[in-house]
């Protein structure tokens, strides 16, 4: 009878009992998390559930009234010319911003790494305009802008170079705004970057120069690039996110025109939503740059997991 009464000591033996410290620990680990878990489900996930939900119906704001369409919002969308070409117009503005702000902010980043003066002052001058508001510098890029009275056009003057309407014309209005993407992009990306130069260990350049690799050009081809592939990564995602949520620039300076020539995705899905009050086209367009932003973090974690793999 002692021997039936004593505990497995098999695989139901690692199981904890009741009251152990391993289910007081997991229990305290719930309650822990719980509020996180929380405003997640609240602020996240049933966001994202009622949006997908509404896109497939015809509600529209003001109406108490709405029916089931299924997937005609998404038919609609392969036929609207608006929207294609605001995805058109946001692939253009993220296939320029995104490699010259990288390109820039690695090459400034590699210059104020090697100087030794003034690495604070640069470091806060070209994060400057990341922390300021677009909608406030919307009138100092109106006036650099400006056909007539414009620096910019007057600098091109001085060399017998005529200045284009630069964001009144429908031929340059779209690089008008990839111009202050740049902008604002270059200073977020200079300081991932710089974290990325500091991390890379001196030792491995001591090395590389023993080994040969005497220019500048040969140590950043040997070791910097090479060690800054997983910040150049994360850098490159980053940045054609951000490039596709672009919005700002758009609504304060040009309101898509001229002839929806800069109207970008975000800006088409705020007029569809809250100016016609279609909410339910809205909503569809919505997943689909969901469905976008998915896609590129998927292509990110898949490049990423086979630098591990092969590393």
């Amino acid at each position: 009878m002692a021997d039936l009464a004593a505990p497995s000591t098999g695989l139901a033996g690692t199981v904890p009992r009741a009251g152990t410290p391993e289910q007081r620990e997991a229990r305290i680990a719930w309650l822990l998390a719980a509020p996180a878990l929380l405003l997640v489900l609240v602020f996240i996930i049933l966001p994202v559930a009622a949006v997908i939900g509404l896109g497939f119906t015809d509600f529209e704001l003001g109406y108490a009234d709405f029916r089931f369409v299924g997937l005609e919002n998404y038919a609609e969308l392969f036929d609207d010319r608006t929207f294609q070409r605001s995805l058109w117009n946001t692939a253009v503005y993220a296939g320029i911003v995104t490699p010259v702000s990288i390109f820039m902010a690695l090459g400034l980043a590699m210059l104020i790494e090697a100087e030794g003066i003034g690495r604070s002052f640069f470091r806060t001058a070209y994060f400057l305009p990341v922390a300021s508001l677009l909608v406030a510098m919307a009138t100092v890029w109106q006036y650099l802008f400006h056909p007539s009275i414009g620096p910019i056009n007057a600098m091109l003057a001085t060399f017998g170079i005529p200045g284009p309407n630069w964001l009144g014309a429908s031929s340059t209005v779209l690089y008008s705004l990839s111009i202050i993407g740049v902008w604002q992009s270059v200073g977020f990306n200079l300081v991932l970057f710089l974290a990325g130069l500091t991390a890379i260990p001196r030792e491995l350049y001591a090395a590389a120069e023993v080994d040969g690799a005497k220019s500048g050009w040969d140590r950043f081809r040997l070791v910097t690039w090479p060690m800054l592939g997983p910040t150049t990564l994360f850098v490159t995602t980053i940045s054609i996110i951000n490039s596709v949520k672009v919005f700002e620039t758009v609504k304060t300076l040009t309101e898509g025109g001229p002839n929806k020539a800069s109207e970008v995705l975000l800006f088409t899905i705020y007029q569809e939503g809250f100016v016609y009050l279609r909410v339910g086209y809205a909503s569809a367009m919505t997943v689909v740059f969901l469905a976008i932003l998915v896609v590129l973090m998927f292509l990110q974690y898949r490049v990423q997991d086979r630098q591990v793999h092969y590393s």
